[in-house]
């Protein structure tokens, strides 16, 4: 049994870089068709993974066709249930709530984020609503959410944006620490000369005001500010750890194990980190397994070694949630 319910369709900024990774992930999901592999490289293989990324360009993202790339691929791979939880900060509903609290002034951070909220924010959330509804019906077993950014005193402002929409769950991260955006490698820098011990403080005190606002099902990579590896001694940590834990049980919330920086950032380590997750579940904290996906060809990865991990450390089951209600499937070895 696996779940994935936290990834995403993709997002931008739509550089080279995105281009490439697009047509990697057509390639990938390509590459078992007949004759599509030993055509590669050829000049016939080109035309056709050039037709196909046009396709791609054209339908957009929301459409039918490149969302169940992610759950037939899935599928294969013996995932069960799926949660689809793009982030806010893709849709123009919710572009004020993020100029509000991100720094977007004329600074030389402030431009630099302003620059990259121009280009991932892309339009209305209604098409991807549609796209997960549309999949709902077609009976795949995939539940609708958003991945909403946490900021301290924000709460009434998100608070009544979600309230806006019909969602299965909210997935509730810290992507921002006063207002910086910390796991952009473009502000990696303004790692250097930081007491580390004091910045997790602080990103645990915004993950706590996230826990307690009432607003989030699960609690996404509680620890991501490792993502650049930018760790103090871990013992430093432990008792924020306990807090952290006490607090999500005492909420009633969800976590995650989280195996995006594992695969996709400098770190290489899942979230939370084993010693932290030895600690939620000490404290009795429901946990879900996630990808953090943002192609199809990543969908899945590493979440057999996500509930190996689940498992060692006394997990017996793995939570996911339809129609806001949390739902348990036990974690089979």
């Amino acid at each position: 049994m696996i779940v994935d319910f936290h990834f995403h369709l993709e997002e931008g900024p739509y550089s080279i870089d995105w281009l490439r990774r697009t047509a990697k992930a057509i390639e990938t999901l390509e590459e078992n068709r007949q004759g599509f592999r030993a055509r590669r490289h050829s000049l016939e293989w080109m035309e056709e993974l050039n037709r196909k990324l046009t396709e791609r360009l054209e339908q957009g993202c929301f459409s039918q066709e490149w969302l169940s790339h992610y759950i037939e691929r899935g599928k294969r791979q013996g995932i069960q249930k799926f949660g689809i939880v793009d982030h806010l900060y893709r849709f123009t509903e919710f572009r004020s709530y993020y100029e509000k609290y991100m720094i977007v002034d004329d600074s030389e951070l402030g431009k630099l984020q302003q620059y990259w909220l121009d280009r991932v924010c892309i339009g209305s959330i209604e098409p991807f609503l549609a796209a997960v509804r549309q999949a709902q019906q077609d009976g795949h077993p995939i539940s609708l959410g958003v991945e909403a950014d946490y900021f301290p005193s924000g709460e009434q402002d998100l608070g009544a944006l979600l309230g806006q929409f019909d969602l299965d769950y909210v997935v509730g991260s810290v992507h921002f620490i006063d207002g910086w955006g910390f796991d952009n490698p473009q502000t990696k820098e303004l790692f250097e000369g930081q007491d580390l011990v004091a910045l997790y403080r602080k990103l645990f005190d915004h993950l706590l005001g996230a826990i307690r606002s009432d607003l989030f099902d699960i609690i996404a990579h509680p620890d991501n500010l490792k993502v650049f590896d930018y760790r103090p001694e871990e013992a430093s940590l432990l008792r924020m750890y306990e807090e952290v834990a006490a607090a999500m049980k005492e909420a009633d919330v969800a976590t995650e194990i989280n195996t995006g920086l594992a695969y996709r950032y400098p770190v290489k380590e899942m979230c939370p980190s084993p010693a932290f997750l030895r600690i939620i579940q000490q404290y009795g904290v429901p946990i879900t397994l996630s990808s953090d996906s943002h192609f199809p060809d990543d969908i899945g990865t590493m979440l057999e070694q996500a509930a190996s991990l689940a498992r060692e450390v006394g997990y017996e089951e793995v939570v996911y949630f339809e129609r806001g209600v949390r739902k348990t499937l036990p974690l089979k070895g």
